[in-house]
């Protein structure tokens, strides 16, 4: 559950979950498979930095019962996550829109910026 005292904005979302961004606590919460967790912003990349390292073709080709799952415990959070592989497949996309979306505003950002500057 995000704090209801928190000042959100919702980053991206697919219908798999969604990434919101609170500008009170300078960090970004995960909401995926009915949880919702808070990274601190440097310990988000390292999460998305993880799952994309997955190795879904061991998953998918390996037929022992300990491929069918991947267990990730993100530092500094109470949570972990156990995925499939479709689980794995929906998280990087929810993670790879999210990265994209901050990129985006922090390049619109930065080319308001040097026209607000230029035109002065």
């Amino acid at each position: 559950m995000i704090c209801p005292l928190a000042s959100v904005e919702e980053v991206f979302a697919t219908s798999q979950g969604a990434v919101y961004q609170c500008s009170r606590k300078n960090c970004y919460w995960l909401e995926f498979q009915g949880n919702t967790t808070a990274f601190k912003v440097s310990d988000f990349f390292v999460f998305k930095r993880s799952v994309d390292q997955i190795d879904i073709e061991a998953m998918l080709n390996n037929s022992s019962r300990s491929f069918d799952f991947e267990l990730i415990m993100p530092f500094r959070t109470e949570r972990c996550f156990l995925l499939s592989v479709e689980d794995v497949l929906n998280l990087r996309d929810l993670l790879a829109g999210a990265k994209f979306m901050l990129e985006l505003n922090g390049q619109i950002r930065s080319i308001l910026r040097r026209d607000a500057v230029l035109a002065i």
